[in-house]
């Protein structure tokens, strides 16, 4: 039986690949990889599910914050675009 630190990081882990469709697993590894030792200061290999599971969270939160903010600048640039100001 999967212990449940591992089951939720799995699941988190799912979240953040379903929000950064373009990248892929190995591209995504290599990221978490570079914010766990950013971190803990410890490579991917060598931190606990635990701090894992937080890095998983914090990148996720990450990505929702540029998915909230996206939508906004680009309404933005388009009424840049429409007045003639860059």
């Amino acid at each position: 039986m999967m212990p449940p630190t591992q089951c939720e990081a799995l699941s988190v882990l799912a979240e953040v690949v379903g929000l950064s469709p373009d990248i892929r697993l190995g591209q995504l590894f290599a990221h978490l990889g570079f914010l766990g030792e950013d971190q803990t200061g410890r490579s991917l290999g060598n931190i606990d599910d635990e701090e894992l599971l937080a890095v998983l969270y914090h990148h996720r939160c990450e990505l929702i914050a540029r998915q909230t903010i996206a939508p906004h600048q680009e309404r933005h640039l388009a009424v840049d675009d429409e007045s003639g100001f860059v």
